[in-house]
């Protein structure tokens, strides 16, 4: 993967997804020799607010040994001046051994990547797609469950939840079975369920949890995302619908676990937190060392 970018999971192999969760096993059990990246300086450039993924890749280049240059508030950069996503990318690659990049719009990265030589990792466009989200998805499932026979639900948001397409796409390599939960409103769009349907995925759609639950390995709830909606009205008809509680998951195996990419808003109950199911907080936690690894393996640290 040396020198490459990460646009899409669509474009990852399973030996790819593969060598960069056993190297983040490799590096939470051993850490590389932070000598080889004291002069390595990784961009962040984040047009779209974030907390977990910007502070996740600055913990992950720091802890290599790297550091890390950060674009900064949109409003006080030159983008408030006209400069196009093309320039701005060009010039911090001069700057940097590598660029991580999120923008509100669907596509950016990838026409971002077009115009720089060093890798450019997409940490969210739009609606669009979130790899490396789903790279610490994969590893925290994989650490917890397994991919032998795996059923997964995936509930909420399912429209315009760039993590739920970056991992139905992964989890079409692995032949797991995707239970698809949603209102009808907020399915999977067409063009996303055309490619899974190429792919041989082994999918099903579904508007109430209570017909799959019982079935489920991992049942993966994403929020209904506000900012994404342009019509106020259209987001209060489907907020709230779905609620995970403790009282629920009676009715789920006993080894399930509940997954969520976060922030929350209301979809799963704080009650939920204290149950063995809840595996949220170490899914985040997962993405330091998954983003080591993966950097480790794009910027050269072993020979891959």
């Amino acid at each position: 993967m040396r020198s490459e970018h990460v646009l899409t999971t669509k474009e990852l192999s399973r030996s790819d997804i593969e060598a960069v969760l056993d190297r983040a096993v490799d590096i939470a059990r051993d850490p590389p020799d932070r000598s080889q990246y004291e002069d390595t300086i990784l961009a962040l450039l984040f047009f779209e607010p974030s907390t977990r993924t910007k502070m996740s890749f600055d913990t992950a280049m720091k802890r290599l040994g790297g550091t890390t240059v950060d674009l900064g508030p949109v409003g006080s950069s030159s983008v408030t001046k006209g400069e196009s996503l093309a320039d701005t990318v060009r010039v911090i690659e001069g700057y940097a051994d590598g660029i991580v990049l999120r923008h509100p719009s669907e596509g950016a990265a990838k026409m971002a990547s077009e115009f720089v030589d060093v890798p450019l990792i997409n940490a969210g466009d739009g609606a669009g797609h979130h790899p490396t989200q789903t790279l610490l998805d994969l590893y925290t499932i994989r650490e917890n469950v397994g991919f032998d026979d795996l059923s997964i639900g995936i509930m909420g948001d399912l429209k315009y939840g760039r993590t739920v397409h970056s991992l139905s796409h992964a989890l079409t390599k692995l032949d797991a079975r995707q239970h698809f939960i949603s209102p009808e409103s907020l399915r999977l769009p067409r063009s996303v369920r055309y490619d899974l349907h190429e792919a041989g995925a082994n999918v099903r759609e579904h508007t109430e949890i209570e017909d799959v639950l019982p079935s489920l390995d991992v049942l993966y709830v994403t929020r209904i995302q506000r900012e994404r909606f342009h019509d106020e009205n259209e987001y209060r008809k489907v907020a709230g619908q779905y609620h995970i509680t403790a009282e629920l998951l009676d009715e789920a195996a006993d080894d399930l676990i509940v997954m969520h990419p976060l922030p929350r808003v209301d979809e799963i109950a704080p009650d939920v937190d204290e149950t063995a199911h809840a595996k949220y907080f170490e899914q985040a936690h997962n993405g330091v060392p998954v983003r080591m690894a993966l950097l480790d393996l794009l910027l050269g640290g072993i020979d891959q």
